[in-house]
Order: C-alpha cells, then sequence, then structure tokens
C-alpha cells in the first residue's frame, strides 16, 4: 500500500477559512483534509497562515494576517493579547465566547462520551466578565536591571512582562507592583537557573475578609520587615503575608516550607452563608460569583433531602461539602492535601456544622474501600477531580456501589466525556448538563453533569 503523501510542509504559508475552536481555544482551518490549528482565530475567520509543526493527523500554524474577519471578532481590550499566554479569547464578544464553549462542551459529549442526542444549554455567563479573579500566580524576571512581574507566553517559560492584567482585582495588581518596588529597592534579583537571583514567584488571595500575600524565594527573605511595611501601607486589607522556599530548578509554584512572616497563615472567604478559612495551599475556585451558580447548579441537581447521605470526592477545604450539609443528613469529604483537610474540619467548626466530616487520603485509595463497604448509605455523591479527570479506581467504585445519583463537576470537558462514558456504560444515565463560565476570556470552562442510576445495589 501506497504511503500517504502528507499535504503541507514546515514554514508553508497558506490561506484558511476557519470553521471551528478547539477545547484549547484554538481556531481549526482544513487544508485538503487536513486539520490546521491556529491560535488567535475565530470559526469565520479568513486568514493567511504559516505552517510551524507537523504532527501525524494536523498542522499548527501562526496567524500571519486577517484577510476578512470573523462576525464574532472585536478588538481585545488587553495590549499584550496574543502574546501573553493567558487568555485565549478576548478577542471575541462575550456572548460568542458562551457559544463557542458550549459547542465545545457538546462536542466533547458527543465525540468522546458517545451521547449523541445530548443537547447542551447556554452556558451560564457573567454580567461583567473582567476583574473576576480572587487568585493569582505572577512569576518575577529581570528585564534592564529592574525586577518585573508578567505573565508566561503561550506554552512557553518567556516572560512577557505586564502593568496590569484585566481578569485580576486591581488589589492584586498593587500587590504586584509593590513587591517589584521593594525588591529594586533593596538590589533583590528574580531567581533563573544559575543566577543568584532569589526571587521567584507571589501567589495573591483576595477575600472577604483580606489580601493573603505569599513570596517565594530560593532561601531566606532579606528586607523581610520593610516588605511587610511596604505590602501593608500599600493595602491595608493585607491580613496574610507568607514567605515560601522553593529552592528547586523546578515548575512547581511552591515548595514545601512556608512561614508566615505577618498576621494570619489563613484569610476568611464567604461563600453563601458560609465562612471558610482559606491557607496558601488550598484550592478554591477562582471566580466567587460564577462559583455561587457552579455548586447551586449542583447541589440543586442532586435535589439532596434531610434524609440523604452525601460523599464528596477531592473536597478541598469543604466548601461544596458544607453547601451540601445544610441540607443533608451527613456529608463526607475526602481530599489528599492534609492541610485542605485542616482547614475544612475547622470550617465546619466555624460554621457551627455537624454533620460533616473530612477524610484524608487519596480518592482512588480510600473510595475503592469506603463505597464497596457494605456498610454505606450514601444517596448521592458529589464529584469535582482535577483536569485529569477521576481516577480509575474511583470511577470503578462509583460503579461497584451503585450510589444512585451523582453529579459530576469538572473544569476539563474531554475527561468528563471520557467518564461519563464510563458510566454511562455501567448503567448510570445522563440527566443534566449545565456549563458554568468559570473562566472568561479563556477557553476553559467548567461543567456539572447529573446521571443517575435506577436501583442501589452493588455490582
Amino acid at each position: 500500500m501506497a504511503q500517504q503523501t502528507f499535504p503541507l510542509k514546515t514554514g508553508q504559508t497558506l490561506e484558511l477559512g476557519i470553521v471551528s475552536l478547539s477545547s484549547e481555544g484554538r481556531g481549526i482551518g482544513r487544508f485538503e483534509g487536513l486539520a490546521v490549528f491556529v491560535p488567535y482565530t475565530l470559526p469565520g475567520d479568513r486568514i493567511t497562515a504559516k505552517v510551524i509543526r507537523l504532527q501525524k493527523n494536523f498542522a499548527e500554524a501562526e496567524l500571519i494576517e486577517l484577510l476578512s474577519p470573523s462576525e464574532y471578532r472585536i478588538f481585545p481590550v488587553c495590549p499584550v493579547f496574543g502574546s501573553c499566554g493567558a487568555c485565549s479569547l478576548m478577542h471575541a464578544k462575550y456572548s460568542a465566547q458562551l457559544e463557542l464553549k458550549r459547542i465545545i462542551v457538546e462536542d466533547a459529549m458527543h465525540r468522546i462520551g458517545g451521547f449523541g442526542n445530548v443537547s447542551v444549554p447556554p452556558v451560564l455567563g457573567m454580567t461583567e466578565p473582567l476583574r473576576y479573579r480572587n487568585k493569582a500566580v505572577f512569576p518575577f524576571g529581570n528585564r534592564n536591571g529592574r525586577v518585573v512581574f508578567g505573565c508566561y507566553g503561550r506554552k512557553s517559560h518567556n516572560l512577557i512582562p505586564i502593568d496590569d492584567c484585566l481578569l485580576q482585582a486591581n488589589d492584586t495588581i498593587t500587590v504586584m507592583k509593590t513587591v517589584c518596588k521593594w525588591a529594586n529597592a533593596f538590589g533583590i534579583e528574580a531567581y533563573s537557573p544559575g543566577s543568584k537571583g532569589i526571587l521567584r514567584n507571589a501567589v495573591i488571595r483576595i477575600t472577604d475578609g483580606g489580601i493573603m500575600v505569599v513570596v517565594v524565594t530560593t532561601g531566606a527573605l532579606p528586607h523581610r520587615d520593610e516588605l511587610v511595611s511596604m505590602l501593608t501601607e500599600a493595602l491595608p486589607a493585607v491580613r496574610s503575608i507568607i514567605h515560601n522556599i522553593n529552592p528547586d530548578d523546578t515548575n512547581l509554584v511552591m515548595g514545601r516550607k512556608s512561614r508566615t512572616v505577618f498576621g494570619s497563615p489563613t484569610v476568611t472567604d464567604r461563600l453563601c452563608e458560609l465562612r471558610f478559612d482559606v491557607s496558601a495551599e488550598s484550592f478554591l475556585q477562582v471566580n466567587p460569583s460564577e462559583t455561587l451558580k457552579l455548586y447551586s447548579v449542583a447541589i440543586d441537581a442532586l435535589d439532596i433531602k434531610p434524609t440523604d447521605s452525601v460523599i464528596d470526592l477531592y473536597c478541598g477545604i469543604g466548601t461544596i461539602s458544607l453547601l451540601a450539609a445544610k441540607r443533608a443528613k451527613h456529608v463526607l469529604g475526602i481530599e489528599v492535601v492534609p492541610s485542605a483537610i485542616e482547614n475544612a474540619k475547622a470550617n465546619a467548626v466555624k460554621n457551627g456544622i455537624t454533620n460533616a466530616e473530612f477524610i484524608c487520603g487519596a480518592v482512588e485509595d480510600v473510595i475503592p474501600k469506603l463505597l464497596t463497604s457494605e456498610k454505606q448509605d450514601f444517596t448521592s455523591l458529589i464529584l469535582d477531580p482535577p483536569r485529569k479527570g477521576a481516577d480509575p479506581k474511583a470511577i470503578e467504585a462509583i460503579i461497584a456501589s451503585g450510589i444512585p445519583r451523582l453529579a459530576y463537576v469538572s473544569c476539563n470537558p474531554a475527561t468528563l466525556a471520557r467518564d461519563c462514558k464510563l458510566l454511562s456504560s455501567a448503567g448510570y444515565t445522563l440527566e443534566q448538563i449545565r456549563p458554568v463560565d468559570m473562566f472568561p476570556e479563556t477557553e476553559h470552562v467548567e461543567t456539572v453533569v447529573l446521571m443517575t442510576r435506577t436501583g442501589t445495589g452493588k455490582g
């Protein structure tokens, strides 16, 4: 059999019509039947593009010229859009972003999940899709003898210096500028492999109870008192300043050692009528207003009754567990991060909730024993795994338990569709699906799926 000839070469320039959007936010055009992925393009664009990489079944290209624009296209309000890798859809009208994300979710459920008859409803969006993030992670760099902060370029570790980020709260930007001012005042350089620089990253949390600032260095924190003074003078709402040490040549933002140098090791946030202590390592959804919608959709879908027992996998600091506990007889949360479990337990006490308990352990290790036990009587399950989806052992244990109702909360349509397919093949029925726009201006979308199973028998 003759080998098929690849129709493109690296460096080749071609004219394309963009017909759809990938789950990574890249426009997709076709050249002689071959898919070509082009960042920062939209369905309806007519472009010229340069092929930069050939894969087995597709090509990647970069935008050279916009010949005619999509009806979805607007001028992006950020001056570094297209070089900074944080946003991928700021060039699209917000109404178009919501529709494109709905299509991404629907395509994943059809193509990966095999749910051919599923129609995904509109994405629950925001009134104002800017300045929504309550958490930031920014790296530092050295430019012209001064410390700057910024974002990495798309799929690179090339730092793009910025003065502002329209996804972040104004106070977050003030923190970053203040840390840079401190570093430049005292001759502190940013870290790079092989250099004498020590300043790596800053992590900022903006909560109802105040601001947390985590400064990450390779070792000791020089001029600590001056840093504390400058931050608290610039922002009186700062309630926690933490020094984290990360000495390794690694992509991880934070190391294992942390010390509180000002205020408390936690800050308090509010969700619905509940208050939550949040530590530097805790997971918390980054968009407060959309989090309310997301969790309400999940809990309402389960239709939790006062006689129900609920299990919450990947529970974090217990946010959705404690919200569910307001309706249920009993809630059990499971999470692998010890500090998050300590936060969850403290949050239950803080809110006077006595019908929730928490176990520290890997979900894939705890769940097979717990759910398959003859003593388990859980009626509902909440599943909110990381982007890679649920561990196969956890899926197997859920199937074996016969638990009748589950709400799957996912930030990755592909792994959501994959796991729903496994559950469907074992007898679960997809009842509801609803996307929520937790991440405006980016390709990311959060989705809640309700699945039910007739009968409660194991097997």
